[in-house]
Protein backbone atom coordinates (compact mmCIF):
# COMPACT_ATOMS: atom_id res chain seq x y z
CA UNK A 1 0.00 0.00 0.00
CA UNK A 2 1.16 3.66 -0.93
CA UNK A 3 2.09 5.71 1.66
CA UNK A 4 3.19 9.55 1.72
CA UNK A 5 4.72 11.16 4.73
CA UNK A 6 5.73 14.62 5.04
CA UNK A 7 8.70 16.44 7.04
CA UNK A 8 9.95 19.82 7.36
CA UNK A 9 7.46 21.86 8.87
CA UNK A 10 7.88 24.67 11.50
CA UNK A 11 7.90 27.99 12.80
CA UNK A 12 9.92 30.88 10.87
CA UNK A 13 9.80 34.29 10.42
CA UNK A 14 9.07 36.42 7.15
CA UNK A 15 11.52 36.52 4.91
CA UNK A 16 13.12 32.86 5.84
CA UNK A 17 13.26 29.66 4.02
CA UNK A 18 12.27 26.17 5.03
CA UNK A 19 12.44 22.49 3.12
CA UNK A 20 9.42 20.25 3.06
CA UNK A 21 10.12 16.93 2.11
CA UNK A 22 8.05 13.55 0.70
CA UNK A 23 8.94 10.60 1.47
CA UNK A 24 7.39 7.24 -0.21
CA UNK A 25 6.85 3.74 -0.02
CA UNK A 26 5.11 1.22 -2.03
CA UNK A 27 5.56 3.63 -5.22
CA UNK A 28 8.31 4.54 -7.38
CA UNK A 29 7.63 8.05 -7.16
CA UNK A 30 9.10 9.30 -10.17
CA UNK A 31 6.75 7.14 -12.47
CA UNK A 32 3.36 9.62 -11.07
CA UNK A 33 3.14 13.29 -11.36
CA UNK A 34 3.39 14.62 -7.73
CA UNK A 35 1.88 16.95 -6.36
CA UNK A 36 2.47 19.75 -2.87
CA UNK A 37 -0.85 21.23 -1.40
CA UNK A 38 -1.61 23.25 1.53
CA UNK A 39 -4.54 24.14 3.81
CA UNK A 40 -4.30 27.36 5.53
CA UNK A 41 -6.91 27.92 8.43
CA UNK A 42 -10.71 28.51 7.28
CA UNK A 43 -9.92 27.81 3.90
CA UNK A 44 -9.85 24.96 1.11
CA UNK A 45 -6.81 22.78 0.02
CA UNK A 46 -4.79 24.44 -2.61
CA UNK A 47 -2.48 22.94 -4.99
CA UNK A 48 0.89 24.74 -4.72
CA UNK A 49 3.11 22.99 -7.17
CA UNK A 50 3.72 19.71 -9.00
CA UNK A 51 6.39 18.07 -11.03
CA UNK A 52 5.75 15.17 -13.73
CA UNK A 53 7.28 11.92 -14.22
CA UNK A 54 9.78 13.65 -16.67
CA UNK A 55 9.92 16.41 -14.66
CA UNK A 56 8.12 19.18 -15.84
CA UNK A 57 6.90 21.87 -12.73
CA UNK A 58 3.86 23.87 -12.54
CA UNK A 59 3.56 26.27 -9.39
CA UNK A 60 0.62 28.09 -8.17
CA UNK A 61 0.99 32.33 -9.39
CA UNK A 62 0.97 33.09 -5.55
CA UNK A 63 4.42 31.21 -4.68
CA UNK A 64 6.11 31.40 -8.48
CA UNK A 65 9.36 32.58 -7.96
CA UNK A 66 9.96 32.08 -4.34
CA UNK A 67 9.16 27.89 -4.08
CA UNK A 68 10.60 25.23 -6.07
CA UNK A 69 9.51 21.24 -6.32
CA UNK A 70 12.18 18.47 -7.01
CA UNK A 71 12.33 15.01 -7.22
CA UNK A 72 15.05 13.00 -5.66
CA UNK A 73 14.68 9.63 -7.91
CA UNK A 74 17.61 7.73 -6.09
CA UNK A 75 16.12 8.45 -2.69
CA UNK A 76 12.29 8.15 -4.13
CA UNK A 77 11.82 11.22 -2.00
CA UNK A 78 9.83 14.94 -3.69
CA UNK A 79 10.65 18.28 -1.80
CA UNK A 80 9.56 21.66 -1.93
CA UNK A 81 12.25 24.40 -1.07
CA UNK A 82 10.30 27.35 0.01
CA UNK A 83 12.03 31.02 -0.05
CA UNK A 84 11.13 34.65 1.05
CA UNK A 85 8.30 32.83 2.94
CA UNK A 86 5.40 35.18 3.69
CA UNK A 87 2.38 34.61 6.69
CA UNK A 88 -0.07 34.07 4.41
CA UNK A 89 2.11 30.73 3.12
CA UNK A 90 0.98 29.37 6.93
CA UNK A 91 -0.67 26.38 6.18
CA UNK A 92 -1.13 22.66 6.58
CA UNK A 93 0.95 20.94 3.43
CA UNK A 94 0.40 17.67 1.68
CA UNK A 95 2.34 15.47 -0.80
CA UNK A 96 -0.57 13.60 -2.98
CA UNK A 97 0.22 11.25 -5.98
CA UNK A 98 -2.08 12.90 -8.14
CA UNK A 99 -4.41 10.05 -9.82
CA UNK A 100 -7.64 9.82 -11.01
CA UNK A 101 -7.99 6.43 -9.82
CA UNK A 102 -6.24 6.45 -6.87
CA UNK A 103 -5.09 9.09 -5.23
CA UNK A 104 -2.99 9.15 -2.44
CA UNK A 105 -2.46 11.81 0.14
CA UNK A 106 0.31 12.00 2.67
CA UNK A 107 -0.94 13.31 6.53
CA UNK A 108 0.14 16.63 6.41
CA UNK A 109 3.05 18.85 7.66
CA UNK A 110 2.28 22.69 9.35
CA UNK A 111 4.67 25.58 8.45
CA UNK A 112 3.59 28.67 10.58
CA UNK A 113 5.03 31.97 9.16
CA UNK A 114 5.41 34.89 11.71
CA UNK A 115 5.69 38.77 10.91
Amino acid sequence: QVQLVESGGGLVQAGESLRLSCAASGIRMSMYVMGWYRQAPGKQRELVATISSVGSTKYADSVKGRFTISRDIAKNTVSLQMNSLKPEDTAVYYCKRESWYDPAWGQGTLVTVSS
